[in-house]
């Protein structure tokens, strides 16, 4: 459970952490876009083009990005194979009532990967950005819709707590299951349905301790008087430099050999 990535922040000065918050929000954004856009093979040469162009250079070790993979791979299995004996065509080997098909195995290969680059993708957003930088850029992006009464300031905390607690409840499960096991319990054995049971005593410790770590960050803000978005003023206001205009047109052409890929 450690391994997920998602919600974790490494600190670094590459150029990937230096871009705007903005830019990686919206880039994000019109990245996952992409992705269920293309319709082929030859499409995902682009997002994968551009993921380990972003990779290289935010300095975030391959192995670590591929090592977040790992708790989700049952699910990017369980993809591939629903999407394997789930997708009529030409069959290719029977497996009792199931039908194995030409297109469902292209069909099964074809969601894995775009599931596994997304979750790559969204993880480079978190691992070089902030969490206060993260929720500022939200902030900004929401203010528009202030006019219509989104309380566009709340609403960024919110999501940007609930990334930065991914990480910190997945943990404190990861505690709570080895004291459990060393009272005895047995979350390995069994069938799945077994070990499913097995982990409904983890749920009730997990609720309180997340239920009290909500608690001491709430009066925590309210111990340092704070009172949301209202009259609250920035260290660092956001910029838009020309390394973030440059990014955007990059991407642009990336998106747009995607884009083209679906004609071809």
């Amino acid at each position: 459970m450690r391994e997920i990535t998602i919600g974790q922040y490494i600190p670094g000065d590459s150029i990937v952490h230096r871009l705007d918050p903005r830019t990686k929000i919206i880039i994000t954004l019109a990245y996952m876009i992409l992705l269920f856009m293309l319709n082929n093979f030859y499409g995902y040469i682009f997002p994968v083009g551009f993921i380990i162009l972003a990779t290289l250079l935010s300095g975030i070790s391959v192995r670590y990005l591929l090592k977040g993979l790992k708790p989700l791979i049952f699910i990017i299995i369980l993809t591939f194979l629903l999407n394997s004996f789930m997708t009529k065509g030409r069959v290719i080997y029977q497996l009792g009532p199931l039908d194995i098909t030409y297109e469902g195995l292209s069909q099964g290969a074809f969601m894995a990967i775009r599931l596994i680059l997304l979750i790559i993708g969204t993880s480079l957003l978190t691992l070089t950005t902030s969490p206060i930088s993260l929720t500022d850029g939200i902030e900004v992006l929401l203010s528009p819709f202030k006019k219509i009464g989104m309380p566009a300031h709340e609403l960024a905390m919110m999501m940007t707590i609930a990334l930065r607690f991914i990480p910190t409840l997945l943990e404190e499960t990861d505690k709570i299951m080895k004291a459990q096991m060393a009272r005895g319990a047995d979350f390995e054995s069994g069938n799945l349905i077994n070990r499913a049971k097995n982990l409904v005593p983890l749920l009730v410790p997990l609720f309180i301790s997340a239920f009290r770590r909500a608690d001491d960050l709430a009066m925590a803000m309210e111990a340092r008087c704070y009172r949301g978005g209202e009259n609250r003023t920035r260290m660092k206001e956001l910029k838009m430099t020309f390394l973030d205009v440059a990014t955007f047109i990059v991407f642009i052409l990336i998106a747009g050999g995607g884009i083209a890929s679906r004609f071809v």
